[in-house]
């Protein structure tokens, strides 16, 4: 089984839609552009958010298991994938690399 790197590349906010749709929730999105984390045997890396886990975890999964080509010719390199957390108030553009 191979590692998957996940790299945060974009944050994205939307003030509009948190104020008229949001209830107050006082935990803002403790992921930084640049971050890095190891997925170790398709398993969630510590201090990784447990929201945006469960978006990601299947393709994690299938590039640990040495498979890619998500939705065909998605990607120009078959052993990456970019993957956003399913926040509609503040997603976030993860970037998946089997190492």
């Amino acid at each position: 089984m191979f590692d998957v790197r996940i790299t945060v590349m974009k944050v994205a906010s939307y003030p509009d839609l948190i104020e008229r749709y949001e209830l107050p929730q006082g935990l803002p999105c403790l992921m930084k552009e640049g971050m890095s984390f190891v997925s170790k045997a398709a398993k969630m890396p510590e201090g990784f958010c447990e929201n945006a886990w469960p978006s990601l975890s299947p393709f994690v999964e299938e590039l640990a298991q040495g498979g890619g080509h998500f939705y065909g010719e998605w990607m120009k390199d078959p052993s990456k994938a970019m993957i956003s957390c399913n926040d509609g108030f503040r997603p976030v553009s993860f970037l998946l690399e089997r190492v």
